[in-house]
């Protein structure tokens, strides 16, 4: 890691492309003198630094896509596998190189506590899905939506079981990393979970539900670490999504499609000009082309691609549909279901209970006795 810096130091530009002309704002005090630099003098030594360590043509993975804004603003997309040890270095690489205004993650707020975790405490939250996990999804999502959450949660457990190791690392890694690069923002580029959810939900039909949860619950397929990295090869990943395409086309299209047009929209507001500071208020506004790294998914990476250049209306995606007659006869079958379920429960445990108790020798004692004091007719 060391040698990746200092090579990366030795491999600067001193006129990146999109920032020419913000190292020349830079006041440069006689050696020796003490520097009484103002906030904007300080912001633009930073800011020279920060330049000088970007490369003006960085030699990037090949998972790295590049895109270009209309203002000459650069976005620099990171298509990972979720449980990679490449992808990792893959989004170190590419932060350290471009050395970005703004990285843009594809994180919701309601996954965000997954960048302070350790990696042993993730593993332990990802192996452990309890019953309160299950209130709090239903109570947060509703009925039928936490329960699919649930299931997909068990999804990433298995594979968490099968590769010890817990998702999200790409993630952490990038949030360390920005937290490096000076005057760098950090962004969550995704929809939130429970807008994904609730209208994937109200897509399927109810057969398609129960056809979907049946496959879940019964996921044990061993995960080797070599069918992760594949998933990073464009070709095997459009087979896999041609498989889920033809058995669920309505689920890709709220999982996978609809976020690639929410995801798009995020980078590209990341991807706004940067205003440099003004000595003062008399010195005309400047503006220079802004850098963007964006981590996600590969799967999200064609259709990134594909909306870049496109006019895109999010508020249609983020509104949840009214739920169907038979999403609502679902999850009153769901409900009853449940009900039947803990009073026959209650009501076996209180039979073998009451086995138990009448079987002791002190209860058939107590019985004779009240029994024989009974009077006679």
């Amino acid at each position: 890691m060391e040698e990746e810096e200092e090579q990366l130091a030795q491999e600067t530009s001193t006129d990146p492309a999109g920032t020419s002309g913000a190292a020349e704002m830079v006041p440069r005090a006689p050696p020796g003198e003490p520097q009484n630099l103002s906030d904007a003098d300080a912001f633009n030594l930073l800011l020279e630094m920060k330049l000088k360590r970007r490369r003006e043509r960085p030699r990037l993975p090949r998972t790295v896509t590049e895109l270009v804004a209309e203002d000459g603003s650069r976005v620099y997309v990171v298509g990972t596998a979720h449980f990679s040890d490449d992808s990792k270095k893959d989004v170190v690489k590419t932060i350290r190189a471009v050395q970005p205004d703004v990285v843009v993650v594809e994180l919701c707020q309601y996954r965000v506590s997954m960048l302070k975790m350790d990696e042993r405490t993730l593993l332990r939250e990802a192996r452990e899905i309890s019953l309160e996990k299950l209130q709090q999804a239903v109570r947060q999502n509703g009925v039928m939506s936490g329960l699919m959450q649930m299931l997909l949660l068990k999804v990433s457990a298995h594979i968490t079981e099968q590769l010890g190791m817990a998702p999200g690392g790409e993630f952490r890694e990038a949030f360390k990393e920005a937290s490096k690069v000076p005057f760098c923002k950090f962004h969550l580029g995704d929809r939130p979970i429970p807008v994904t959810f609730k209208r994937a939900i109200a897509a399927l039909s109810f057969w398609q539900k129960v056809k979907l949860a049946w496959g879940l619950c019964f996921l044990s397929d061993p995960i080797s670490k070599d069918d992760v990295e594949r998933c990073k090869q464009k070709d095997l990943l459009e087979q896999m999504m041609a498989e889920m395409i033809g058995e669920f086309p309505d689920l890709h299209r709220t999982i996978v499609s609809e976020r690639d047009v929410y995801l798009t929209y995020m980078l590209r507001q990341a991807a706004r000009r940067l205003e440099l500071p003004r000595a003062s208020d008399a010195e005309p506004r400047k503006c220079v082309p802004s850098v963007v790294v964006g981590v996600v998914g590969m799967g999200h990476v064609p259709g990134i691609e594909k909306n870049w250049t496109t006019d895109l209306n999010i508020q249609e995606i983020m509104t949840v549909p009214p739920p169907s007659i038979s999403g609502r006869v679902s999850r009153l079958a769901v409900k009853v279901t449940f009900l039947g379920l803990l009073g026959y429960s209650l009501y076996w445990m209180g039979r073998r209970t009451a086995s138990l108790v009448l079987s002791l020798p002190a209860a058939r004692y107590c019985l004779q006795r009240v029994s024989s004091a009974r009077p006679d007719p």
